[in-house]
């Protein structure tokens, strides 16, 4: 299916052509790798992803994360999606009893303590689930953008993922924020609320804040550390391709 813009739609001829080239890697990516996967956080580029490929029906088998402390407005996009495009997605949970043992050592904020307590709390939330249901595929997708921060500046494309070891996509890497804003309003493509309150990068509710005028767009992510750390342990490889 192309998915064609209206007439009347605010969208520029460079997005345009971006977002014709996105179904066209879309379809390429979906016949070589038949069982590719899509990490979904139901960010907006995540959701413009989900959107392309929902209308174009490909089978590209997309997943979410629930961490346990995600913002109501995030889970709850999950009834949105099938409300609007009577598509399931499955959720994908930590090992419960792995986080019990955690906060019960390290209490329910002991990721504020230290880096190392973070990405260990990002580890049994994150990592591990995300690791589970990569297990098994040969391609996963994922909606980031060399434009959101220090650590993605150097984002490729396409990648080998040497942390989970298999292929992976950033569709949506050249495209900047104000691409992916115009694509989603004339296609009314659906988001998280969160957004219209000054959230840019939505994680888990007490890593997350609103970011203020002038703030890089991921500086409401674990607010409290440098910059050059600010990521979770899914994205691994960006922390590496930023040293130096």
């Amino acid at each position: 299916m192309n998915l064609i813009f209206s007439s009347s739609a605010s969208v520029d001829p460079d997005t345009q052509q971006l977002w014709a080239v996105l179904q066209e890697r879309l379809q390429h990516i979906s016949h070589q790798h038949p069982d590719a996967v899509f990490a979904s956080s139901f960010g907006v580029e995540d959701m413009l992803l989900s959107h392309a490929i929902f209308e174009s029906r490909l089978p590209i088998h997309i997943f979410t994360l629930d961490t346990g402390r995600l913002h109501p407005e995030t889970v709850n996009m999950v009834d949105v999606i099938k409300a609007r495009y009577d598509v399931s997605v499955e959720i994908v949970r930590p090992d419960q009893a792995a986080v019990s043992e955690h906060v019960t050592k390290h209490g329910q904020f002991g990721f504020y303590e230290s880096v190392e307590l973070r990405k260990a709390c990002c580890f049994l939330r994150k990592v591990e689930p995300l690791r589970r249901a990569l297990a098994g595929h040969s391609a996963w997708l994922t909606g980031q953008r060399r434009e959101q921060s220090l650590t993605r500046s150097e984002l490729a494309d396409a990648e080998y993922d040497t942390v989970f070891g298999l292929q992976k996509y950033n569709p949506l890497a050249a495209w900047s924020e104000s691409q992916v804003w115009s694509v989603v309003r004339a296609l009314d493509i659906p988001y998280n609320p969160l957004h219209d309150e000054g959230y840019p990068s939505i994680g888990c509710e007490p890593c997350t804040r609103a970011i203020r005028a002038g703030e890089d767009l991921r500086a409401g992510r674990w607010w409290w550390e440098q910059k050059s750390s600010k990521e979770c342990g899914l994205h691994a490889g960006n922390l590496q391709e930023s040293k130096g």
